[in-house]
């Protein structure tokens, strides 16, 4: 069970988390607990930074040994994501950048060219580009020739809940790049979390999914187990898919019936 790494950093938690959308900091803090993960995303643009008693968001992950991963959520240009992403490194002191480059309000689809065009910008700055991207092979193969440290294709659409509707292009992208690829945005529950990992992808990236749960500390454990389950399966190897039955107890040596 190798960690996964990301740039020059390793970490045991193959779940990745949203900071968005709970009812409350002390919610979101038991649930990034419960999930296990290591690596939590936060919106430099839509994010409350600080709750009515005044906690700050940045503090409470920091005490606790999280990984700030400082997103560009909200943004639909490569100018407005560079400079998002900018200010987010001046800030936190971090290089990581989770990269979003929206095309639409209504879909929340990446938009191919204005993404690349600020993956160039951001990669030649020195930042670890995580880019947020649309289920297509060709699109995660050029961001990881540009120098991103992972790709992230979505699963399905953001806080859709829908799973992972293309389980076939995760296949031929988990073929043809060589970094790690993160399953971000769609996932609803911990039966598609442990799908993306069965088809080999090295993480999943969620918010939603949790924070609007009925009870989201338990699906955030529920979604650390699904992670744990789904790796697990992909490196023990799933027996292949046959249309007729193949009985699982050997034929020889069996009694002859008395009659």
């Amino acid at each position: 069970m190798q960690k996964l790494q990301i740039a020059d950093k390793t970490y045991h938690s193959r779940l990745l988390i949203g900071t968005a959308g709970y009812p409350n900091f002390h919610v979101m803090m038991e649930a990034v607990a419960a999930s296990g993960a290591e690596i939590a995303t936060v919106s430099m643009r839509r994010v409350k930074f600080t709750d009515r008693s005044g906690e700050n968001v940045f503090a409470l992950l920091r005490e606790r040994g999280i990984t700030i991963l400082p997103n560009t959520a909200g943004c639909f240009t490569a100018k407005d994501a560079v400079l998002t992403a900018q200010l987010a490194r001046e800030a936190l002191e971090t290089p990581l950048i989770k990269l979003e480059v929206i095309g639409d309000d209504r879909t929340l689809f990446p938009d191919v060219e204005q993404l690349l065009s600020a993956a160039v910008t951001l990669v030649k700055d020195g930042f670890t580009v995580l880019p947020y991207c649309n289920d297509d092979p060709i699109t995660c193969k050029k961001l990881e020739d540009l120098g991103c440290a992972v790709v992230m294709p979505l699963g399905a659409p953001i806080g859709s809940g829908m799973g992972i509707r293309n389980p076939y292009n995760l296949q031929i992208i988990r073929d043809i790049v060589q970094v790690p690829l993160i399953v971000d945005a769609g996932v609803g529950t911990a039966s598609d979390a442990a799908v993306a990992m069965e088809l080999g992808c090295d993480g999943v990236l969620l918010n939603t999914a949790i924070a609007k749960a009925h009870r989201p500390v338990l699906m955030a454990e529920a979604m650390k187990k699904a992670i744990e389950a789904g790796r697990a399966a992909f490196l023990a190897g799933r027996i292949p898919r046959k249309l007729y039955a193949n009985a699982s107890s050997p034929q020889q040596g069996l009694m002859d019936a008395l009659l």
